[in-house]
């Protein structure tokens, strides 16, 4: 999840050139003096808390974290746990602070902006929806590692995007991963804690982003709690089950009618549609889907011919005011959309629909379907295709 913003990785190898292998390595609590290969201000290694924490990240979710590492600090009852705490994040942009940056502008927690880490005399790194690979000049900077809090059940889910991911393909179980980063890869460390849950039925991104962020932030002040015995515990992660999930982009967006189902499109809905809306073609222009209905209420007892079973069909039902559109295995339905504007689907109807139901001619039910976009290079090998086959059957 600390993959999802472009370029910082190449920033971060010529400001940090590479070196051997990372100095993260197992600790009892009893260890006293820092590790070969790794760097400590004041030169010993601590065994307890308090720490010294250095926070990498950007977002919302990783906002969350950085928020309960710093009310525990205003709100620690016996020992404690944090006794330094300071941000890395990306400089301010035109669209407005980030949301790691504004909290600890906020908070008065010391800010540093990528690539610079400020002073070396931290004990552990923790890295949240960072975006960029760290190099082994910058991990062995801390005695414990860093620290990567990434929300699904690792090796599952591998990358930037594995919320939206688990929604996409349906997954049931999902959980949190605390590991420990190496250099160079991504989301391949061992894990040093890891908590699965129920996936809450007919969750959004949003949803299931909040429930991961709080309990990740929980996971993280446990584990530092009890960090070298946690470090000396971590373990590798199985070489099966392996998956990985890229970048949301609009390309996965368009609907194929033919091709995905109605619980399919509800899940993609679900996963990117409060981003980047579902869209689909009417003839020619782009539809935006922007409020789907849940598949369970969608009117199903009801009566079509063959001809409107046919994939991107459109119907109207009034009653509950659905814009009915046909897919692989039954009805998805749309409640507003956005065609040059917004529009309900009973203006849909009116405006674009009712025109060609006022006839009954084959050729004007035909054109009230969305069509399935197909991308340009496959239009052109399709254009070529039908180009090469009609100069075979003149030879």
């Amino acid at each position: 999840m600390w993959s999802s913003v472009p370029g910082l990785a190449r920033a971060a190898s010529r400001r940090f050139p590479r070196g051997g292998l990372a100095a993260s390595r197992c600790f009892s609590a009893g260890d006293a003096a820092a590790p070969s290969g790794g760097k400590l201000g004041g030169g010993r290694l601590r065994a307890a808390p308090p720490w010294r924490i250095l926070f990498f990240g950007t977002d919302s979710f990783a906002q969350r974290a950085l928020e309960k590492l710093q009310l525990s600090r205003s709100f620690e009852t016996g020992k404690k746990l944090i006794e330094q705490l300071e941000v890395v994040t990306l400089p301010a942009t035109k669209s407005g602070e980030l949301p790691v940056r504004k909290y600890a502008r906020m908070n008065q927690i010391p800010v540093h902006d990528w690539p610079r880490l400020g002073p070396d005399h931290f004990d552990v790194g923790i890295i949240v929806s960072f975006g960029s690979l760290l190099s082994d000049s910058v991990i062995q900077q801390f005695p414990f590692g860093i620290l990567n809090l990434h929300p699904s059940l690792l090796p599952r889910w591998r990358g930037a995007a594995p919320i939206f991911h688990t929604l996409i393909h349906g997954d049931q179980v999902t959980g949190v991963t605390i590991m420990q980063i190496r250099p160079t890869r991504f989301d391949v460390g061992p894990i040093v804690k890891q908590r699965e849950c129920a996936v809450p039925p007919r969750c959004t991104a949003d949803e299931l982003g909040a429930m991961l962020a709080e309990m990740g932030a929980e996971m993280l002040l446990s584990t530092l709690k009890n960090l070298p015995e946690c470090i000396k515990n971590k373990r590798e992660q199985p070489k099966h089950g392996i998956t990985f999930a890229p970048k949301i982009t609009v390309a996965m967006s368009w609907v194929n009618w033919e091709k995905q189902t109605m619980e399919e499109l509800d899940q993609l809905n679900r996963a990117i549609g409060s981003r980047i809306p579902l869209r689909t073609l009417w003839m020619g222009k782009t539809v935006k889907l922007l409020e789907l209905v849940d598949t369970q209420k969608i009117p199903v007892s009801l009566a079509f011919t063959q001809e409107q079973l046919i994939s991107g069909t459109l119907h109207f039902h009034k009653e509950s005011n659905i814009l009915l559109v046909r897919c692989k295995n039954g009805w998805a339905g749309v409640k507003q959309l956005v065609l040059k504007k917004v529009l309900s689907a009973a203006d849909f109807y009116n405006g674009y629909l009712h025109p060609y139901f006022q006839g009954e001619s084959r050729i004007k039910q035909n054109v009230a379907r969305f069509e399935t976009y197909q991308p340009e290079t496959k239009r052109k090998k399709s254009c070529q295709k039908e180009l090469d086959c009609h100069l075979m059957l003149k030879m």
